[in-house]
């Protein structure tokens, strides 16, 4: 039977990761205006920096949750084998679907991060027109938090359904007939 514990720790993990990747992608760096120092070199002014902190908690929650998981399930490889069926054929869909949305994630997140936190600094050539201000593309935080999303949701029917064939596994088949005899 599945864990209660393990299921609310990595859907607990998950939803916080999800919460601070909208958040990311709410609070996301946005050139307020490009001003003059006293040398005369056009420089950007950004507004707060606080999204590529949520984009990189956001990433480590999601780690978190996935190694509590995989932990659990010992990497879905390791352990005991399951008992073959339809639970063991959907646990190992929903692996293989949760570990490719998990990387597409964290991808996104860390690239959202790293982008988010560069800012443009001076201009080294002068110029009258103003500088490029480097800012993050809208949305690459939003397809972090949709597929933290999917990683949850593959993440927690995967342990769901290896439960149900760990469970399976542990029952011996039933003896039929008087005589067992078996092909050879």
């Amino acid at each position: 039977m599945a864990s209660i514990i393990i299921i609310a720790v990595v859907f607990v993990l998950d939803v916080l990761a999800f919460v601070l990747a909208v958040g990311a992608e709410r609070r996301r760096s946005y050139v307020t205006y490009v001003n003059v120092d006293t040398y005369g070199r056009a420089y950007c002014v950004y507004s707060s920096d606080a999204s590529t902190a949520y984009g990189v908690s956001a990433l480590l929650l999601l780690l978190a949750g996935q190694t509590v998981a995989m932990v659990a399930t010992r990497c879905f490889c390791c352990g005991r084998a399951l008992s073959p069926g339809r639970w063991r054929a959907w646990s190992g869909i929903c692996f293989v679907v949760c570990c490719i949305t998990f990387v597409i994630a964290e991808l996104c997140l860390l690239a959202g991060s790293v982008r988010n936190a560069y800012h443009t600094k001076y201009i080294p050539r002068p110029s009258d027109s103003p500088p490029s201000c480097a800012m993050l593309r809208k949305g690459v935080f939003a397809a972090g938090a949709a597929f933290t999303f999917l990683t949850a949701l593959f993440t927690e029917l995967h342990y769901l359904f290896y439960a149900r064939s760990r469970a399976a596994a542990a029952v011996p088949p039933p003896i039929v007939g008087g005589i067992g005899m078996t092909r050879m």
